[in-house]
């Protein structure tokens, strides 16, 4: 059995369980507390994040991006990076986009000030740092709404990667209730799509000990 080591609201260890989800590979979650540091788990990853992946064979990897690489390459029965070259160009422009823009602008604004720090015991959250996430936020569904404009899913006409990425920051992001969805109309119904896929139903029943979802976080209008 494949073995996913990840972290409460860590969006890209979201990613991989979305990624092999919709490949529909079985996989078991095993919560990895990395701030404890465990000789084995360090063994596996020396740089001491998530997610790590433990495949059948006993390959282990580590990385988000490398993950879903690898899973394309040896599962590509669903593919999620694009038929050609433009769209695997573009899939992997918009995840970037996600992974490292949306990341540092909104989801460690906000998850990383008003959940992970609680969780972390490392100090009271930081005022300016959470209203920048809140005035970021804004930008990345208004991005959304617009690429949206001219293609079904955010990379183009099929589900990808693409969606799989933004999905699994604004979920985390939704956890605590941060995201103005009444205000970005396309953006909610991209994400209420996304929502009723069987490959996103795990995240829904995620429960932080100590820290119940949003009341939104559940529900599903579409």
């Amino acid at each position: 059995m494949r073995i996913l080591y990840h972290l409460w609201l860590h969006p890209f260890s979201r990613k991989v369980r979305i990624a092999l989800a919709e490949k529909g590979l079985e996989f078991e979650l095993r919560l990895e507390k990395t701030w404890e540091r465990r000789t084995e788990f360090l063994a596996m990853n020396p740089a001491g994040d998530v997610p790590v992946l433990v495949d059948e064979d006993g390959s282990v990897l580590n990385n988000s991006s490398v993950i879903c690489e690898y899973l394309e390459e040896v599962y590509p029965d669903v593919n999620l990076l694009g038929d050609h070259p433009l769209q695997r160009a573009e899939t992997r422009r918009i995840v970037g986009w996600f992974d490292v823009k949306f990341n540092h602008e909104v989801t460690e604004n906000l998850v990383g000030e008003k959940m992970m720090k609680r969780v972390l015991k490392l100090g009271e959250p930081h005022g300016p740092s959470i209203r920048a996430g809140h005035a970021n936020i804004h930008y990345h569904l208004d991005y959304i709404g617009y690429l949206l404009e001219s293609r079904k899913w955010l990379a183009g006409e099929v589900f990808s990667y693409a969606d799989i990425a933004a999905a699994a920051h604004l979920s985390a992001v939704d956890y605590i209730g941060d995201v103005p969805w009444e205000e970005h109309e396309a953006a909610r119904l991209w994400y209420e799509r996304v929502k009723t896929r069987p490959s996103f139903q795990s995240l829904l029943e995620d429960q932080i000990p100590g820290f119940a979802p949003s009341q939104e976080y559940r529900s599903v209008r579409y």
